[in-house]
């Protein structure tokens, strides 16, 4: 009876193991599905779709969570603190890649790809131990952690030079790392449908007088000052280099060590937002005070007058280029000077 006793014993322990181990199994399918199910749950809870983590996420579904995971979390970190530095620009990049987000789900809607990726952010001010963790330590900043990701240090970190392309960069980031397309960047319209309509409704009771306007030409478009004013800002435009500013977003001024500000920076490969429109002004001037000599001064009577009035527009116009001459000089280290032929020395 003994030995069948000890089979019947290792026999019954075996059939525990073996149903120990089938439960096993099935609670760690569960956990995956329970945890895609959660982030889903919140992800349907955002405008979005962008996730909000903070440290107890973050321990939840990913530092808790067996390798491999079953799903990608693409990370926006951000700090309400920041978002008024405006050369940081989290704001407008919180916004991008909210639209990469929504670009997301729109293509992916009802496809098991669309439970493998998840967009989320991070606040610095809720969740320091967190920016602690991934090792961020300037912002802006996104990383991917992938599925076999163990530390999240070693975590992937999207190139500073590339958020210059906002959406654009951020999709081929993903794309890059998980594999996954996102598909075309779906950007929101300028107008909203109810703008649209409201916009259309204004114009419909406007027409009769728009076009009562047009016929008997009291338009702003038959305005002769207004074409002026235009030509002068287009003019403007053109010489201060204000398109140079908007393009590589030039701050109007600096300070020094001493907090004073700095309008004029030395150095032909930079140009201050303030320095462009001092120049831009002096331009300016000398071209409205020729188009003043040529179009109004040859219609007054009085010589001394003309004459007085000449002097004067000289006087200005010698000033102003003198100005720009030397600043030239000054940023660059080259001088211009006049050249005296050999024979009048």
């Amino acid at each position: 009876m003994a030995p069948r006793s000890a089979v019947f014993c290792l026999s019954l322990y075996l059939l525990v193991l073996v149903l120990s181990a089938s439960g096993t199994v099935g609670v760690s399918t569960s956990s995956d599905d329970d945890l895609v199910a959660e982030l889903e749950s919140l992800q349907s809870k955002s405008p979005s779709g962008v996730i909000h983590l903070d440290d107890r996420l973050i321990s939840r579904f990913l530092t808790s969570v067996k390798i491999p995971r079953p799903y990608h979390l693409i990370i926006f970190f951000d700090a309400s603190s920041l978002r008024s530095k405006s050369e940081l620009h989290l704001p407008q990049l919180r916004s991008e890649f909210a639209i990469v987000s929504e670009s997301f789900a729109a293509h992916h809607r009802g496809l098991p790809s669309a439970s493998k990726l998840f967009f989320c952010d991070v606040e610095f001010g809720e969740s320091q131990s967190s920016f602690s963790k991934f090792g961020v330590n300037s912002l802006p900043h996104v990383r991917l952690v992938s599925p076999t990701t163990r530390s999240l240090s070693d975590s992937d970190s999207m190139d500073a030079s590339s958020f210059s392309r906002l959406a654009d960069a951020m999709a081929e980031f993903v794309e890059s790392k998980t594999k996954i397309p996102v598909g075309p960047i779906i950007h929101p319209p300028p107008v909203s449908p109810r703008q649209q309509a409201v916009l259309l409704l204004a114009l419909l009771i406007a027409a009769p007088f728009i076009i009562k306007k047009v016929l008997a030409g009291e338009t702003l478009l038959h305005d002769s000052r207004v074409w002026m004013a235009g030509a002068v800002f287009v003019y403007f435009f053109s010489v201060s280099g204000s398109m140079h500013n908007i393009i590589r977003n030039m701050p109007m001024m600096m300070t020094d060590r001493d907090g004073r500000p700095v309008f004029f920076y030395q150095g032909s490969g930079m140009q201050l937002g303030a320095e462009g429109f001092i120049v831009g002004f002096l331009y300016t001037l000398v071209g409205l005070v020729l188009a003043i000599v040529t179009h109004g001064l040859v219609r007054l009577k009085s010589v001394t007058v003309q004459r007085g009035m000449m002097l004067a527009a000289m006087v200005v116009v010698y000033w102003a280029v003198g100005k720009v001459i030397s600043l030239d000089n000054w940023k660059t280290g080259y001088s211009v000077h006049a050249y005296w032929p050999s024979s009048w020395k």
